[in-house]
């Protein structure tokens, strides 16, 4: 039977107060890697008016007990990320030059480092590298974009991006750093047909109508993002449907690192294991193995061996090997879902030294991966975008 029906998806712009956060974070975390590869991080920020906070775990060897701020100049790190986002107007609240920062970093737990590290100690079953937490894992494809990615998202993340591009670029000096995108699309029988909203708010100066607002909007993102043909003349635009958007970002609203985990992965499409990624070092299995089940799922995908795949795997906090794996095809695999199961655990490995070593993840690679989606992008630095297991995946198929 034919079944239509609409799915939503939503993206944020750097300057929303969450993704400040997750910035400030990610900022961290690559700082203390380009010190030290074999940092442990997990760095978490709050933001509220013209207050930041810094706090969490981190550890790195190399300092050999000097302080970390010293090393690494936690102020400075936290000011640039704000600079680059864009809070440096007069009228900001929260202004780069002028919040008041609180540095609440630690070092990380010992209990916990003993279980990640790669060596024996009282009580732990292995010498491996475990997992630096329990956890559940899920990763996600479908071919139904050029980024083997949900278009609702896609479409979301790419209206974003522009309207930062075209703010930081000065195409319109009442643009200003905090926003949000969400755009609908019907689908027929599993397929996207067709576009029926998109949602786009804004900040912006006081000086600015709604309505030079709203033809901007539609003319320089909308139309330019979403193709024509997934636009017709029942398309819905709501754009600032405030009416006003002056008041934004951390002064506005407060903003915590890791409140954004669908708007990071695959906007509801896929489901999420409920660990945030930003601010948290490849040993964190949050992140290093959800970007591990992008990668396989999207190279089933790429081979063909389904329309969509999302794979679940689960960890136990110092166990090296996952404690489960599970394969879902939702009916569109072209071949055995037990085949294709089997080839993936033959073809990829999952303890976590092995996620982190397959894919280069020991580098300060995480600042790329902020903004608009961890997931989709084509920056030769996010390994777990490649498609390069398409090859071994059919010929473990074929054996």
């Amino acid at each position: 039977m034919s079944r239509r029906y609409i799915f939503s998806s939503e993206s944020v712009g750097e300057g929303h107060p969450d993704k400040v956060c997750d910035t400030i974070s990610d900022a961290v975390l690559d700082a203390c890697l380009t010190l030290d590869r074999t940092s442990r991080v997990a760095c978490e920020t709050f933001v509220k008016s013209n207050t930041v906070v810094v706090g969490g775990e981190i550890t790195v060897p190399k300092l050999k007990g000097a302080s970390l701020d010293s090393a690494l100049n936690i102020g400075k790190i936290v000011r640039d990320a704000i600079r680059e986002i864009g809070y440096v107007n007069d009228d900001d609240v929260f202004h780069a030059d002028r919040v008041f920062i609180n540095n609440l970093l630690t070092s990380q737990s010992p209990d916990i480092s003993q279980g990640v590290d790669a060596k024996g100690a009282e009580g732990k079953g292995t010498k491996e590298q475990g997992a630096g937490d329990q956890g559940l894992m899920f990763g996600y494809a479908c071919n139904e974009t050029p980024e083997l990615m949900p278009m609702p998202i896609m479409l979301a993340h790419q209206l974003g991006s522009e309207l930062t591009r075209l703010r930081k670029a000065g195409k319109a000096k009442w643009l200003r750093p905090d926003a949000k995108s969400q755009v609908s699309v019907l689908y027929q029988d599993g397929r996207p047909v067709r576009v029926t909203n998109v949602v786009i708010s804004t900040q912006h100066t006081d000086d600015v109508s709604n309505d030079e607002i709203r033809r901007f909007i539609i003319t320089n993102v909308i139309r330019k993002v979403i193709p024509k043909d997934y636009l017709d003349a029942t398309t819905e635009f709501l754009i600032n449907p405030t009416g006003r958007f002056v008041v934004g970002g951390p002064q506005g609203d407060s903003g915590l690192t890791g409140r954004k985990i669908i708007v990071d992965t695959y906007g509801g499409m896929g489901r999420h294991g409920g660990g945030a990624f930003s601010g948290k070092d490849p040993s964190k299995v949050d992140r290093s193995a959800a970007y591990m089940g992008r990668w396989v799922a999207k190279n089933v995908v790429a081979a063909g061996l389904a329309d969509r795949c999302e794979v679940q795997f689960a960890y136990a906090i110092g166990h090296p090997n996952p404690v489960s794996i599970h394969i879902d095809t939702f009916g569109t695999h072209a071949v055995d879902e037990k085949k294709i199961e089997h080839a993936v655990t033959s073809v990829f490995s999952f303890k976590p030294a092995d996620i982190i070593k397959q894919l280069n993840l020991l580098r300060p690679i995480y600042s790329r991966t902020t903004n608009y989606g961890h997931f989709g992008k084509t920056d030769p630095y996010i390994t777990w975008e490649r498609t390069d297991k398409v090859a071994a995946l059919k010929k473990s198929i074929k054996a």
